[in-house]
């Protein structure tokens, strides 16, 4: 009888696999369960072409669907523009941190982050909401110098949502300055908007308070700020547990 040896590859621990599955996970964000499958498949046949198994690198490049790298300075500003929101969503507790992009397969940065209303939806907390839209716009004025059409441009941008958010504050959830009890549908706010200069006046500035009060929780919290910056800089995509880490390591060291 001859004996015979086999080689066994090691294991790779479960908490390693765990943290290249959420990195993966990260850098898909903004992609459908479809365009999921499809990445996932061709990366299986590339393997089978190749006689071996898939690698981390194979679901990477398939997210990455061949775009061109993001220019360095673009990719700062866009790490500059999302640690902003994320800064100011974690200061004012506004929930968890599902995780940071800046090579987004939609283009340009992309942020996942949840939302709790700690039991009571109030004007303190819509105003929350608000400088944390505006706070991507407020980190590129203190980091950058300047701001860039990044907030803006489309329906699902910083500065539609906020101006949606701080109309609705004024029109339908009961906290407008004038008539607050009235409520009032707007299906079409740039019309509503356009057609009320008074309104329109009172809207930018929730708006403006909203920035203002951003800008200065980021200059409170400018460690933060600056060490998610780099971080996301250099990874280009950052989990939930990656950023609640780096924040947390933060707010030690603050209070050292």
């Amino acid at each position: 009888m001859t004996a015979t040896s086999t080689h066994l590859e090691p294991a790779i621990p479960h908490a390693a696999v765990q943290a290249i599955l959420n990195r993966l996970a990260t850098r898909a964000m903004g992609l459908t369960g479809a365009d999921i499958e499809r990445i996932v498949r061709q990366a299986r046949l590339k393997a089978r072409r190749e006689k071996r198994s898939i690698r981390y690198e194979d679901i990477e490049e398939g997210i990455r669907m061949d775009r061109p790298r993001v220019p360095y300075d673009l990719r700062w500003r866009f790490a500059v523009h999302e640690s902003g929101h994320a800064v100011v969503h974690h200061a004012l507790r506004l929930g968890p941190i599902h995780g940071l992009n800046i090579d987004s397969p939609s283009g340009g940065g992309y942020s996942q982050l949840g939302f709790t209303a700690s039991g009571s939806d109030t004007l303190g907390y819509r105003e929350d909401m608000l400088a944390m839209l505006m706070a991507g716009r407020a980190a590129e004025q203190i980091v950058v110098g300047s701001v860039s059409a990044g907030s803006g441009g489309s329906d699902d941008s910083d500065l539609a949502r906020a101006t949606k958010l701080a109309l609705a504050m004024e029109r339908s959830l009961g906290f407008g300055a004038i008539q607050p009890l009235l409520y009032r549908d707007d299906r079409d706010p740039t019309a509503v908007l356009d057609g009320n200069p008074d309104l329109a006046a009172r809207v930018h500035a929730r708006l403006e308070k909203a920035l203002a009060r951003a800008g200065e929780t980021l200059t409170e919290n400018r460690d933060r700020l600056d060490a998610l910056v780099k971080a996301l800089f250099d990874a280009q995509a950052l989990d939930g547990k990656a950023v609640k880490q780096l924040l947390k390591h933060s707010d030690r060291a603050g209070g050292s």
